[in-house]
Order: C-alpha cells, then sequence, then structure tokens
C-alpha cells in the first residue's frame, strides 16, 4: 500500500492518475497548503521541499510529481514505452518538470494571486507558458501521444496542466492548440481519470486564499 500526500494541484492529480490507471493500491493522504500543513513537521520528513505530492512506498520516499510518474511507472512496469524511445522519454518527461510546470505556475501566480499585478512579470510567463504549449502542440499535431503510438505515463504526466490550460492561459486556449485539447479530452474521458478527479469529493480542503492561505504558500511576503 503506497501513501500518497496528494493536494488538488495539477501535480497531486497526474500522480492519481497513474495510480488509477495501474490499480496500485494507495492511501490518500490530504495536505492542506493554504492551512500550511505542509511545513508540518511530519510531512517534511517525507518531502523536505515542503510541496505536493510525495509517495511513501515501505522504505522508500519519493518527492517531485515527475520522479515519482517515472518511479510509479517502471515500478508497475506500465504505461511505459518502448525502451528504444528512453531518450525521448526521458526529454518530454523532463520538458514538463523544467518548463510547463514551472512557467504555467508562475503565469497562475503573477495573473491570480499575486498582491501586485506586474505587467513584465505577467507578460514574460504568459509567452512561455504559451510558446511551450505551442511545442506541444506541433509535436501532437505529428501522432496521437507524447512518445510513440500508446497511450503512456509521459501522457498522463502532462494532462495534470492540460486540465488546468484555461486558467493558466485563459479561455481561448483550446482554439489556439487543438492537438493539446485532442489528448487532453481523450484522458479526461478515461475511467482511471474520472476516478482521479473524484479525489476532490474525498476531503475538503480551504477554499479563501486569505492572508493566512497567502502566509503559508508565499512565505517571502512579510507580513
Amino acid at each position: 500500500m503506497i501513501n500518497f500526500y496528494y493536494s488538488l494541484a495539477p501535480n497531486p492529480l497526474k500522480v492519481a492518475l497513474l495510480l488509477e490507471e495501474t490499480g496500485t493500491p494507495y492511501k490518500a493522504i490530504p495536505v492542506d497548503t493554504r492551512k500550511g500543513e505542509q511545513h508540518d513537521p511530519a510531512f517534511l520528513a517525507v518531502n523536505p521541499n515542503g510541496k505536493l505530492p510525495a509517495i511513501v512506498d515501505g522504505e522508500t520516499k519519493v518527492f517531485d510529481s515527475n520522479a515519482i510518474m517515472l518511479y510509479l511507472a517502471e515500478k508497475t512496469g506500465q504505461f511505459l514505452p518502448p525502451a528504444a524511445l528512453r531518450g525521448e522519454t526521458l526529454s518530454w518527461l523532463m520538458f514538463i518538470a523544467s518548463g510547463v510546470g514551472p512557467f504555467s505556475g508562475q503565469a497562475v501566480h503573477f495573473k491570480h494571486m499575486a498582491p501586485e499585478k506586474l505587467p513584465y512579470a505577467i507578460d514574460r510567463y504568459q509567452y512561455e507558458a504559451e510558446r511551450h504549449y505551442g511545442v506541444l502542440d506541433q509535436h501532437l499535431a505529428k501522432q496521437p501521444y507524447m512518445v510513440g503510438d500508446s497511450y503512456s505515463f509521459v501522457d498522463m504526466t502532462i494532462w495534470g496542466w492540460m486540465r488546468v490550460a484555461p486558467f493558466v492561459i485563459g479561455e481561448t486556449v483550446w482554439d489556439k492548440f487543438p492537438n493539446v485539447a485532442r489528448l487532453k479530452n481523450e484522458i479526461s474521458a478515461r475511467p482511471a481519470a474520472i476516478r482521479a478527479e473524484a479525489l476532490r469529493e474525498r476531503h475538503t480542503f480551504k477554499a479563501e486564499m486569505d492572508d493566512e492561505a497567502r502566509k503559508h504558500m508565499f512565505r517571502h511576503i512579510k507580513s
């Protein structure tokens, strides 16, 4: 039984999808970041970086969502692209980890969360988020899935962010990137994705982005 520490952010949801797709038994443990639970010593013993998601598999602790995705795919032997495509698999996995995720997260922060609207920061991260989605769209115009001709854990990894693309980029995102939309819709219709989304109903997280939440989530802000 894997202990799966999660919130409702994009990165935990992609891990939930892989757990559901592989049929891996897991215990979902909510960590409410707006209440500051990610800073509790018990959780920091699992992930010293204080971020979600994280898993504990027996004696093994894994944090960082893309590391977890690779770990689970290799552990179960499921949804792995062919070995001959290992280089492509790792390249797209790191493209998501170092590009799509961080730039999308910063775009959301500066557009929706930051106490001060900074045009330069908004433009910078909006541009990079859209540029990365453009790279994805061009890639998916040539093939049905991220790596090879079959659905793999790499598709699940990008699905976490695809789900929230309108919040990141804007409501016209699917008009701009139809190939990304195709893959997102295909994955979202899968029974495992529906079960992953149902994690929202297991636990009530703090909804308000108030001063308390900002204190816990954006610790650089001085009160």
